[in-house]
């Protein structure tokens, strides 16, 4: 879950930076696309095989 936060916070700072309202956190990964879920996930247990 923490690789989708960072991934938020990365999307609420370049909304700032365009001054934009970002959505919150729930509607974020809700609207993630599969592609983009699967992406997630690889990077994920990536990281965990590094441990």
């Amino acid at each position: 879950m923490s690789i989708y936060r960072e991934g938020y916070e990365y999307y609420v700072s370049k909304c700032l930076d365009f001054g934009l309202e970002p959505i919150n956190f729930y509607y974020y990964v809700q609207q993630l696309s599969e592609e983009q879920l699967d992406q997630y996930n690889q990077q994920a247990q990536e990281m965990k095989g590094r441990m």
